[in-house]
């Protein structure tokens, strides 16, 4: 018997229909379900399934925390660039998983520390895909700092710090490179920048990246999309990789270029 979450995407009828239809199938398999997941049932898990997108996946990372349990994730939503399979697929590689015969690939994640000037701690998390600093309305200016080192400042309307998997989210709309998801390094992409250095700089994930608000205007911190804080003038943002991992279900023929091609439309010749 195994013990199995379920995260759904609320607005999407489709996955919540097939979320009811897995529960049942799951309990007359004999196994033990939880739906709809909560954090504090996360380390009892052996196994999540997200039915949505990849914002559901990032919200099962979230309730996961410090449990590095294995996400499945089901497409229900447009590009699914993080999902492993299609609805009419789910009950085959849940099989599969639980028997050890799929692939899971251990996904770099991210610690962001954001705090005030006189180090009152704003908020502190953990990210699958990206930290973001950005405008709330007019351009800001943020200092970088590397590794204790002042690097240069930005007049930007961001900057985004990101995985190898959030190369393929919001850092690759923002013109980032694709770095395949397995790598592990970290992006810091500056966003529409008013400046000549306006390139993504793929660093060594040891690097510490200290971002720190100047100039009289506020900006906000989002963590995978979700906003985490409010930064002003002399606050900072800090940013590592994280001693957690995400675990994501990766069927064993799928590689990281085939990927691209399908999700991209790319074609063979």
């Amino acid at each position: 018997m195994a013990v199995i979450g379920l995260v759904v995407h609320e607005l999407r009828q489709e996955a919540i229909d097939q979320a009811a239809e897995l529960a049942q199938w799951l309990s007359e398999e004999g196994h033990e379900v939880h739906h709809p997941l909560i954090a504090e049932k996360s380390q009892l898990l052996d196994l999540v399934v997200s039915l949505g997108g990849d914002g559901s996946i990032l919200r099962a990372v979230d309730l996961l925390g410090e449990s590095e349990v294995p996400i499945l994730g089901v497409n229900f939503g447009h590009l699914g660039y993080l999902t492993a399979c299609e609805p009419s697929e789910v009950k085959d590689l849940i099989t599969q998983v639980l028997d050890g015969q799929q692939s899971i690939e251990k996904r770099m994640m991210l610690q962001v520390k954001v705090s005030k000037s006189d180090g009152t701690l704003l908020g502190e998390t953990h990210v699958l895909n990206d930290v973001v600093v950005e405008r709330r309305g007019p351009t800001i200016r943020v200092g970088v700092t590397l590794d204790g080192s002042f690097f240069t400042s930005y007049a930007a309307d961001g900057l985004i710090v990101a995985t190898p998997t959030g190369s393929t989210a919001y850092a690759f709309s923002a013109q980032g490179p694709i770095v395949d998801a397995v790598h592990e390094s970290i992006q810091v992409t500056p966003i529409s920048a008013h400046m000549l250095f306006d390139r993504t700089m793929v660093l060594a994930p040891s690097t510490e990246i200290r971002v720190e608000v100047l100039g009289g205007r506020t900006a906000l911190c989002n963590a995978d999309g979700r906003e985490l804080a409010v930064v002003e003038e002399g606050d900072q943002v800090v940013v590592t990789a994280s001693s957690q991992v995400t675990q994501l279900v990766v069927p064993r023929n799928r590689h990281f270029a085939h990927v691209l091609k399908s999700k991209f439309g790319l074609e063979d010749r």
